[in-house]
């Protein structure tokens, strides 16, 4: 995978930047994680963006290695994110879904229609950029907020079966 780029961070602007195999391999190397091709060819997969579950993390992933077990996308899925270099989402009703988008305090809009999900950057931009009525003693670090909806081409199937 020599010379492999990968994009990374926030469409926010507020990590984005392209990283090439040794920033990626220093990045996983920074976390303690071993540099495996399974891992860097998870990170490349998710620098491409989007919201993917782990069945098309792993096809990708495939495609980049030729064969790799969904068992072991998972274990690499599971080292990112404990790492913070991954983000795991669960919208209700859904598998999870992985991005590589981490560092930055931003939602989520799913359709109830397809289940797309997109980024929403948060209002105020501070964490947790929503405050509770009562805290109940603890202390908070992120407010976790999921839109739901409907995507553009499913309100537009919507309208045409009317």
């Amino acid at each position: 995978m020599a010379g492999v780029v990968f994009l990374t961070g926030s469409r926010s602007g507020d990590s984005l930047g392209w990283m090439t195999e040794a920033e990626a391999t220093e990045l996983l190397r920074t976390a303690d994680l071993r540099v495996t091709a399974p891992r860097l060819a998870v990170l490349a997969v998710l620098a491409e963006g989007g919201h993917l579950g782990v069945d098309e993390i792993a096809d990708h992933v495939r495609d980049r290695l030729g064969s790799v077990s969904t068992q072991a996308v998972y274990d690499v899925l599971a080292a990112l994110t404990l790492a913070g270099l991954t983000r795991r989402i669960e919208p209700a009703g859904s598998p999870a879904l992985f991005e590589g988008r981490v560092g930055d305090n931003h939602h989520h809009v799913v359709c109830r229609g397809c289940g797309a999900t997109t980024d929403v950057d948060c209002a105020i931009g501070e964490r947790p950029c929503l405050e509770p009525s009562q805290l109940h003693g603890f202390v908070l670090d992120e407010a976790e907020v999921t839109f739901w909806g409907l995507c553009p081409a499913c309100q537009k199937r919507q309208r045409s079966k009317r």
